[in-house]
Protein backbone atom coordinates (compact mmCIF):
# COMPACT_ATOMS: atom_id res chain seq x y z
CA UNK A 1 0.00 0.00 0.00
CA UNK A 2 0.92 3.61 -0.81
CA UNK A 3 1.42 6.46 1.83
CA UNK A 4 -1.68 8.11 0.37
CA UNK A 5 -4.04 5.19 0.55
CA UNK A 6 -2.78 4.78 4.61
CA UNK A 7 -3.22 8.56 5.08
CA UNK A 8 -6.73 8.72 3.78
CA UNK A 9 -7.49 5.62 5.69
CA UNK A 10 -6.48 7.01 8.39
CA UNK A 11 -8.49 10.07 7.94
CA UNK A 12 -11.82 8.25 7.48
CA UNK A 13 -10.83 5.79 10.69
CA UNK A 14 -10.72 9.67 12.26
CA UNK A 15 -14.26 10.44 11.05
CA UNK A 16 -15.94 7.61 11.96
CA UNK A 17 -14.53 7.96 15.42
CA UNK A 18 -15.60 11.43 15.89
CA UNK A 19 -19.20 10.74 13.98
CA UNK A 20 -19.60 7.80 16.89
CA UNK A 21 -18.24 10.20 19.87
CA UNK A 22 -20.98 12.89 18.76
CA UNK A 23 -23.81 10.75 18.62
CA UNK A 24 -23.38 8.91 22.22
CA UNK A 25 -22.95 12.84 23.34
CA UNK A 26 -26.43 14.00 21.71
CA UNK A 27 -28.19 10.79 22.95
CA UNK A 28 -26.56 11.44 26.11
CA UNK A 29 -27.82 15.40 26.28
CA UNK A 30 -31.06 13.82 24.97
CA UNK A 31 -31.47 11.94 27.61
CA UNK A 32 -30.39 14.39 30.09
CA UNK A 33 -33.17 16.98 28.96
CA UNK A 34 -35.96 14.28 29.58
CA UNK A 35 -34.95 13.46 32.97
CA UNK A 36 -35.38 17.49 33.78
CA UNK A 37 -38.44 17.69 31.60
CA UNK A 38 -40.74 17.25 34.51
CA UNK A 39 -44.29 18.68 35.69
CA UNK A 40 -43.39 22.13 37.11
CA UNK A 41 -40.68 22.51 35.19
CA UNK A 42 -39.42 26.24 33.77
CA UNK A 43 -38.71 25.23 30.09
CA UNK A 44 -37.83 27.18 26.65
CA UNK A 45 -39.20 26.28 23.15
CA UNK A 46 -37.30 26.45 20.27
CA UNK A 47 -39.12 29.46 18.89
CA UNK A 48 -38.53 31.13 22.70
CA UNK A 49 -41.20 31.15 24.80
CA UNK A 50 -40.38 31.10 28.11
CA UNK A 51 -43.26 28.78 30.39
CA UNK A 52 -43.63 26.15 33.11
CA UNK A 53 -44.20 22.73 32.18
CA UNK A 54 -47.49 21.30 33.27
CA UNK A 55 -47.77 17.72 31.72
CA UNK A 56 -46.03 16.10 28.73
CA UNK A 57 -48.10 12.84 26.58
CA UNK A 58 -45.21 10.60 24.98
CA UNK A 59 -48.43 9.10 23.32
CA UNK A 60 -49.71 12.09 21.35
CA UNK A 61 -46.07 14.01 21.99
CA UNK A 62 -47.70 16.52 23.15
CA UNK A 63 -46.84 19.45 26.12
CA UNK A 64 -49.15 21.54 27.90
CA UNK A 65 -47.26 24.46 29.29
CA UNK A 66 -48.82 27.57 31.55
CA UNK A 67 -47.21 30.85 29.80
CA UNK A 68 -48.99 33.13 32.58
CA UNK A 69 -51.08 31.95 35.52
CA UNK A 70 -54.48 30.42 34.02
CA UNK A 71 -52.80 30.83 30.23
CA UNK A 72 -52.20 27.13 29.04
CA UNK A 73 -50.44 26.83 25.46
CA UNK A 74 -49.94 22.93 23.97
CA UNK A 75 -46.88 22.27 21.67
CA UNK A 76 -45.59 19.59 20.04
CA UNK A 77 -43.16 18.12 22.76
CA UNK A 78 -39.81 18.34 20.46
CA UNK A 79 -40.22 22.21 20.58
CA UNK A 80 -38.90 22.00 24.40
CA UNK A 81 -35.41 22.80 23.93
CA UNK A 82 -34.27 23.44 27.51
CA UNK A 83 -34.97 23.37 30.81
CA UNK A 84 -34.30 27.48 32.37
CA UNK A 85 -32.90 27.49 36.05
CA UNK A 86 -33.85 30.35 37.76
CA UNK A 87 -30.24 31.33 38.78
CA UNK A 88 -28.26 32.00 35.79
CA UNK A 89 -24.52 33.60 35.50
CA UNK A 90 -22.80 35.12 38.39
CA UNK A 91 -24.12 35.90 41.81
CA UNK A 92 -23.38 39.38 41.57
CA UNK A 93 -24.19 39.71 37.81
CA UNK A 94 -27.46 41.79 37.32
CA UNK A 95 -30.48 39.72 36.06
CA UNK A 96 -31.91 42.69 34.04
CA UNK A 97 -31.56 46.59 32.57
CA UNK A 98 -33.31 48.17 35.45
CA UNK A 99 -30.84 45.90 38.15
CA UNK A 100 -27.95 46.90 35.64
CA UNK A 101 -28.96 50.91 35.49
CA UNK A 102 -29.15 50.96 39.21
CA UNK A 103 -25.87 49.37 39.73
CA UNK A 104 -24.53 51.93 37.52
CA UNK A 105 -25.64 54.73 39.06
CA UNK A 106 -24.91 53.78 42.37
CA UNK A 107 -21.08 53.38 41.17
CA UNK A 108 -21.48 56.61 39.57
CA UNK A 109 -22.88 58.02 42.72
CA UNK A 110 -20.09 56.78 45.08
CA UNK A 111 -17.37 58.46 42.61
CA UNK A 112 -18.45 61.80 42.55
CA UNK A 113 -18.58 61.68 46.17
CA UNK A 114 -14.91 60.03 46.38
CA UNK A 115 -13.77 63.09 43.87
CA UNK A 116 -15.55 66.01 46.18
CA UNK A 117 -13.84 64.62 49.18
CA UNK A 118 -10.20 64.97 47.52
CA UNK A 119 -8.74 67.65 46.78
CA UNK A 120 -9.36 68.05 42.92
CA UNK A 121 -5.83 67.11 41.37
CA UNK A 122 -5.44 67.35 37.21
CA UNK A 123 -4.90 63.83 35.85
CA UNK A 124 -2.14 63.88 33.54
CA UNK A 125 -3.21 65.28 30.06
CA UNK A 126 -5.82 67.16 31.57
CA UNK A 127 -5.87 70.96 30.68
CA UNK A 128 -5.96 73.36 33.64
CA UNK A 129 -8.15 76.37 33.07
CA UNK A 130 -4.88 79.03 33.85
CA UNK A 131 -6.84 81.30 37.39
CA UNK A 132 -7.40 84.55 35.48
CA UNK A 133 -5.29 87.48 37.02
CA UNK A 134 -6.94 91.24 37.53
CA UNK A 135 -5.73 93.03 34.80
CA UNK A 136 -3.98 96.54 35.88
CA UNK A 137 -4.34 99.17 34.29
CA UNK A 138 -1.67 101.85 33.44
CA UNK A 139 -3.83 104.67 33.26
CA UNK A 140 -4.93 104.13 37.17
CA UNK A 141 -1.10 104.42 38.00
CA UNK A 142 0.14 107.29 35.65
Amino acid sequence: MDPLTIGMLAILAVLVFFMFRNSRKRKAQAEELQTKMVPGARVMTSFGLFATLVSVDDITNEAVLEVSPGVLVTVHKQTLAKTVDEVEGEPGEPRSVEEAMEIANREAAEREAAEASEAVEPAYGERVEPEKKPRSSKKASE
